[in-house]
């Protein structure tokens, strides 16, 4: 009797379904949401696309023998590794992966707009908006999770955001909000007369960017390492950009060593924040998209209402409360919109509470 009332027990946590319930007292004192825009859960979850790897349909401009050597193997178990080792090996391994449609898990963008804007409101508001029908909208007449969570005891002073998108002022309302958004021209601090610092923008200064102001992903990275080591912010916003940017510009091999990048980058804030006494073990990384793409030989570049597919989404966490069920297999859907809560939760704070119409947090929370 005892045996087979242990092994439904595994069962139930196996499934997520007892995972909250028997958690330990939370361990999170701090929550990092990751959001890299644009990168397909098909890349995530089977690696490179074997029909993009060459200077036809992918527009690639490295040769597909060397892309072949960096980023293939027959097997997509494998494939994936090579694009992005961190995931899988340490987050698979120690959290939890959804969106792999193909093992019955889904990842699902609510908006209907299927384009930025919109997802990363969806996400840090935990409502989706039809007033918002472009990505030149404007201010965010919705308060954010994270400007909710500013205004909270213990919290105040100590929510964040980084980007490299310089819609994430609007988006974030940093007028409103009086959160400090470091995102595109105002990412490299230019108050900040260090030796390094000026480096960095000069650099930002001379290189030739994508689109507008924004700077690549590589800055990001730098600024935020270098914040990181002088100040502790226990709920932070990540969010990388190049991943869409390279697509929309038909670069397939671009797409591929961003991701693999970014993939890196994060693993890097991982290992910089566990060596650091106020992060080690209490924190959560939140990895996501803000929205899919099309597939095939042309839709790939693209997203919107007109590109099937581009409401898809994938999500991981890994933290010291989540259980380490790896990818998730035959679950309930997901949605963006969940995220919000997600995040609130992690700190334990109840965002619905606030915002009845958000959406509940998504099963990884104790």
């Amino acid at each position: 009797m005892k045996k087979s009332w242990i092994a439904a027990l595994a069962v139930l946590c196996s499934l997520g379904v007892l995972a909250p319930a028997i958690a330990d007292s939370p361990k999170t004192r701090n929550v990092v949401l990751i959001v890299t825009d644009g990168l397909r859960w098909q890349e995530v979850f089977t690696g490179a696309d074997p029909l993009l790897l060459n200077d036809k349909a992918g527009g690639s401009w490295t040769s597909t023998a060397e892309l072949r050597q960096k980023y293939w193997s027959e097997d997509p178990v494998e494939r994936r590794k090579l694009l992005m080792p961190f995931l899988w090996s340490t987050v698979a391994k120690g959290g939890q992966i959804f969106g792999n449609q193909t093992l019955g898990s889904r990842a699902e963008v609510t908006n209907g707009k299927w384009f930025s804007y919109p997802g990363y409101n969806e996400m840090i508001s935990g409502v989706a908006d039809a007033r918002i029908d472009k990505n030149e909208f404007g201010p965010n007449p919705n308060q954010t999770v994270f400007e909710w969570l500013n205004g909270q005891a213990g919290l105040a002073g100590k929510v964040e955001v980084f980007g490299t998108w310089n819609t994430f002022h609007e988006i974030f309302n940093d007028a409103r909000s009086h959160l400090p958004v470091r995102s595109g021209a105002t990412l490299v601090d230019p108050a900040d007369r260090s030796p390094r610092n000026r480096l960095l923008l000069e650099l930002y200064r001379n290189t030739t960017r994508l689109e507008e102001q924004d700077p690549f992903d590589s800055f990001l990275y730098e600024v935020l390492a270098d914040h990181l080591k002088a100040h502790h912010p226990r709920v932070l916003f990540v969010g990388f950009g190049d991943t869409d940017n390279w697509a929309h510009s038909g670069r397939y091999d671009a797409v591929l060593d961003t991701a693999h990048n970014v993939d890196l980058f994060i693993s890097r804030l991982w290992q910089q924040m566990q060596a650091i006494p106020e992060y080690r073990n209490q924190t959560t990384f939140i990895i996501t998209t803000d929205h899919g793409r099309g597939g095939g030989l042309t839709e790939w570049k693209e997203h919107g209402i007109g590109e099937q597919g581009s409401g898809n989404i994938w999500v991981a966490v890994i933290g010291p409360d989540t259980a380490p069920l790896g990818e998730r297999r035959n679950v309930p859907t997901i949605t963006q919109a969940q995220i919000a809560s997600t995040v609130a939760a992690f700190v334990g704070q109840d965002y619905r509470k606030a915002k009845a119409a958000a959406a509940a947090p998504l099963p990884v929370v104790p």
